[in-house]
């Protein structure tokens, strides 16, 4: 019987085995999605951007105008430009979409958009003192982080490429630019979230952010100052250095990043808007759905659980205005092994 015994060593070795075969899978698979993602993007590219480039190019003369004349106002003065365009700009749309959520999370009016929340029963209202408390940090990341981490941003750009270029990019150039940004955000932050994710770096760092098991959209920005540089700014920022933006680009990228971000950690799945139910399973679960996209969990496999749920179900735009949480209610019973492990911080 001794015989048929598998020693230690023979253990680890298959283990190591099954590893490394997981990992070619995920960067076949990575291939493949990618490289069918690019086929599909040149056979439609010429018919779908035609028609849009024409409308483009009825309103380019008047944007190239109005830029112009910002060039030639604040010539010699272009880093009040840049401030307007990275900082003022996507602050005001950050805190002016924040602000109309604020209203309904503290006061629950009006009734029609809380019958769009994901969490019944959770922020009902929201607690002031916590709110309060995350509010002061999501400043503080703002003024004292991110916008240092862009004023040192600025000669690297201006190194690059001049970002205050007099010709604004062309629509097809502007299509490309954000199809990168998207996907190098994607990956950069799965695998910076994923690192944060870690014991260590989970009890020390990224508590923080998951306090809210039921987030709502200012806390999109809630974090820890290592994570905001890390995780929040650096995959953002990596795009438009690498390709020489122009500030057109750049201030239409980080105004999008803030206002999906709020969108998926408000809380409602809203008629019409990207679906919140992906990142919100990751604050009720927090040992899955990573990523922003879920392409990256797709690829490795850390969002199985979240596909067992009606939470996955519900991730769809919803086009209709009867609340997805009506159309497909949760199951009357949920298993644990389905769930996950229970409460918000499974390494604590």
């Amino acid at each position: 019987m001794a015989g048929h015994m598998e020693s230690p060593r023979s253990h680890e070795k298959s283990d190591q085995l099954l590893q490394e075969g997981h990992i070619w899978s995920s960067m076949r698979n990575t291939t493949l999605i990618q490289g069918s993602g690019l086929l599909l993007l040149l056979v439609f590219w010429n018919s779908v951007t035609w028609h849009l480039q024409r409308f483009w190019d009825a309103s380019g003369y008047f944007c190239q105008t109005q830029w112009e004349k910002l060039l030639s106002t604040f010539g010699g003065y272009e880093w009040i430009l840049y401030y307007i365009g990275v900082v003022l700009v996507p602050g005001l749309c950050f805190w002016g979409f924040n602000g109309l959520l604020l209203l309904v999370d503290t006061t629950g009016k009006p009734t029609f958009i809380s019958r769009y929340r994901i969490q019944l029963g959770k922020n009902e209202p929201v607690d002031p003192v916590k709110l309060r408390q995350s509010i002061h940090t999501v400043l503080f990341n703002q003024n004292f982080i991110s916008i240092p981490m862009l004023v040192i941003y600025y000669p690297f750009l201006k190194w690059r490429r001049d970002p205050f270029c007099r010709e604004l990019p062309t629509f097809h150039w502007f299509l490309v630019e954000m199809a990168l940004f998207t996907l190098l955000q994607e990956i950069l932050f799965y695998y910076a979230h994923r690192l944060l994710h870690q014991p260590l770096l989970y009890k020390k760092t990224h508590k923080k952010h998951h306090e809210w098991t039921a987030p709502i959209g200012v806390v999109s920005i809630y974090a820890d100052p290592v994570e905001h540089v890390f995780a929040n700014m650096l995959p953002v920022l990596v795009g438009p250095l690498a390709t020489g933006s122009h500030l057109s680009s750049i201030t239409v990228w980080l105004t999008m990043v803030l206002i999906v971000s709020t969108i998926t950690h408000t809380g409602y799945h809203l008629p019409f808007l990207p679906s919140p139910e992906f990142h919100d399973y990751h604050h009720r679960k927090s040992n899955q759905c990573y990523g922003v996209l879920g392409l990256m969990d797709h690829l490795h496999g850390t969002d199985t659980l979240f596909k067992q749920t009606k939470a996955y179900e519900r991730h769809i735009i919803l086009l209709g205005l009867t609340p997805l949480s009506e159309s497909i209610p949760d199951s009357p019973k949920k298993t644990r092994s389905a769930l996950g492990p229970s409460g918000p911080f499974p390494y604590q």
